[in-house]
Parts: C-alpha cells; structure tokens; sequence
C-alpha cells in the first residue's frame, strides 16, 4: 500500500492556478492569428480511480482520489498557398492526492497537411504523439503504466468527374505501455483502404470502401507452445453522408468484416461491422448526436487481447445563452471476448458498461472558459477476465485561456 503524501492538497494548490489563468485572459490579447498558445487547469475527484471491482478488498489504500492536471500548449494554423498546415502541441502535469507513484507528465503533438493539387487531387498527410496514463478499466494496479500511442496516416482523393471521385488511405498506430508486465499489448496496426464515392448535388454522398487492417504483437503471449501472434481483418463497407433536411444528417460506414488470427482458429469472427452516426439539430442552440457500432476491438487484459463490442450513444449540447453552455451524454457498450483452446470461462465472457456525464462552460470572455462536469460509470463484467463489477462517479472543475 502506499504511504500518504504530505504535499498540500488539491484544492490548495489549484485554486491560484484557477485565479491566475482567468487573470491572464483578462490581461492579455491575440498573440497570432496563426498560433495560439493557451493554457489550462483542472481539478478532478474519481471515488473509485483504479476501477476496482465491488468485492475487491482495497488493499491498495482509498478507492478515491483527486487530481490536480496542468497544461500549456500551441494551437497552429496556417496556410501554405492552397494547402492547411494545422496542428497542436502541448505538455501537462497531473499530480494526485494519495497514489502519488501514478504523477506523471503527459504530452500530446499532433499535425495535419490538408494538400490539394489542381483541382481534382486533394488528401490529407499528418501524425500524432500522445503519453498518457493507461485507464484501469481492464487492469488494476497501483504502479504507473503511461501508454504511447503514434499514428502516421495518408490519404488522397481524386475526383475525376464532377459527380464521382476514387480513394486511397492508409494508417499506422503504435502502441507500447511502460509497465514491464503490460508490455504484452504492445502492437502495431496497419489499415489499408479503398474507395469510390457519388457525389450528389444535395451535398450527399453514397460510396464503398475495401478495408484491410494487419495487426502484430512485440511480445506475443504463449499459450503453452504456441504464440497468440496477430491478426488480419478484411472489410467491405457502405460509406454514405446523408443530408435528410436541413437538421438532420446520417454518416453510415458499415458492412461485412471478416477477423481471422494467426493461431487459434477458432478465435476467428465474421459479420456485420461498422458505425452509424445522426446529427440532429432541432434549433439553433440545441444539438444532438446519436451513435451505434458493433466492430472488433483490442482489449487491454492479460487473459484475452480482442473483443466484439456492441454500443450505442446519444449526446445533447444547449447553449443557454451566448456565454452559458450545457452538455449531457449516456453510453451503453458490450463486450463480448473471444474464446481460446483450453482456457475455461467461468460465467458469461463479456461485459457490459453504462456511463453517462453532465457539464456546465461558461466563457466571460472571448478567450476564457471555465467549466463543471460529473460522470457515473458503471460495469456489470466476468471477474475471470479481470473485468469485475465496479461502480464509480465523479466531478471536475477547469478554466482554460488562449492567448
């Protein structure tokens, strides 16, 4: 178990950072309309951070705990005669009450080049960095464990005919957690794609789209002599934007997908695959959004590393009044994991996961923010699989500057 800091508590310490970032936005103009630095704080109570299931005995000290997250980065944008260079880069601190061993240094870069060329040929070429604490949804340890992830991407259009157009992308994610004993989920995933699009007059658009993702593991785990190694995944989906009125639009990429695994056959799935989003806004300053998927997913687990997850969501945003914005989303997601040769799941070999958050932004002025949030998260899961029952819920307050 680990001791108790005697550093200050949470609330003593953000309390001047709160006060000096509504200060600075007061005192200070654009800097660039081109770069924007800001800068931003926040305070958050979990009283259950390490996700532990119900009947787990707190063996590592307090279920809850606060947090303390400081952050200052860059926005950019900026045209490059008729190309877009846009990004953002920044770092953050984040510091808790009682598991202070967790303390960390996060950091979070991003660019993207939106290049055109003629007019005909357009695409997108950019990448990401992030390090940031790995969620305990699916592991549950008191030792910090920052996962990396990068990705670098490509796509390119070509519309050859002012109703049609042809596409090409392809994606690289890496993966790699700190914690030695984790490290069996460092991976690396390749997607591939293609596709034609009609493009309606209305702003529609209907398409199809091939999709091939290669997945590979750098520390494959063992089951007796052989190696849970990787996987490949083929895809064939509808790929439409439909503007059905003037408030109201539905993006469908969904079809046929086929995961097939290096060992253990009969691990292999196939069937209908894909997300459906509808954006809905009844008025001017009420929006909503609501979202289903059923599609394959890595699961961060010692036991299995790939799950089949059916999901819905909704979301509503109501501006107030012109500085006074409320936010409010549920979610509900099951996962259902994959069987392996003579490994016995005892009980249902899946999860399901409800959550839902409330939230409050309030801007005095043009380049300030400062906000409330709640969430409650719960779990009803296979205490085989280390994906126990739990219960948690929360709240946070944060004020943001962009100078």
């Amino acid at each position: 178990m680990l001791s108790s800091s005697h550093k200050p508590s949470a609330a003593l310490r953000i309390l001047p950072l709160l006060l000096g970032v509504l200060y600075a936005g007061n005192a200070l103009a654009d800097i660039s309309d081109t770069i924007k630095p800001f800068v931003s704080v926040a305070y958050t109570y979990d009283d259950n951070l390490l996700r532990l299931p119900d009947d787990f005995p707190t063996a590592f000290g307090p279920r809850g705990d606060r947090a303390t997250q400081s952050q200052a980065g860059v926005l950019f944008d900026r045209p490059i005669g008729r190309q877009r260079l846009t990004g953002s880069a920044k770092v953050s601190r984040v510091s808790f009450d009682h598991y202070d061993a967790l303390d960390y240094n996060g950091k979070d870069f991003n660019a993207d080049l939106a290049w055109q060329l003629g007019n005909h040929l357009e695409g997108n070429l950019g990448g990401s960095y992030s390090q940031t604490l790995t969620p305990f949804t699916d592991f549950h340890t008191d030792d910090r464990n920052l996962r990396t992830q990068r990705r670098e991407y490509f796509n390119g259009a070509w519309r050859f005919h002012p109703s049609w157009r042809v596409r090409a992308a392809y994606n690289r994610f890496d993966f790699s957690y700190e914690l030695p004993v984790q490290r069996f989920n460092n991976r690396v995933e390749d997607t591939s794609e293609a596709g034609v699009d009609y493009l309606a007059r209305s702003g529609s658009r209907v398409g199809l789209v091939v999709r091939k993702l290669k997945g590979r593991y750098d520390f494959p785990r063992r089951f007796g002599s052989l190696l849970d190694e990787g996987y490949e995944q083929d895809e064939l989906k509808a790929n439409i934007y439909w503007t059905v009125s003037g408030i109201t639009t539905i993006q469908v990429l969904a079809g046929y997908a086929k995961r097939k695994h290096d060992v253990f056959k009969e691990r292999d799935a196939s069937g209908a695959n894909g997300r459906i989003t509808m954006d809905w806004k009844p008025s001017g300053k009420l929006r909503f959004k609501f979202e289903g998927w059923r599609d394959f997913a890595a699961v961060e687990s010692s036991v299995v590393n790939n799950s089949l997850n059916k999901g819905v969501s909704a979301a509503a945003t109501w501006d107030i009044s012109a500085k006074l914005q409320g936010t409010a989303s549920v979610r509900r997601e099951r996962r259902n994991f994959e069987r392996v040769s003579g490994v016995t799941f005892t009980g249902d070999p899946s999860d399901t996961t409800r959550g839902a958050t409330v939230g409050l932004q309030y801007q005095p002025l043009r380049n300030v923010q400062v906000g409330v949030s709640a969430f409650s998260d719960r779990r009803n899961g296979s205490p085989f699989l280390g994906t126990g029952s739990y219960r948690a819920k929360g709240a946070s307050v944060n004020a943001s500057v962009q100078f």
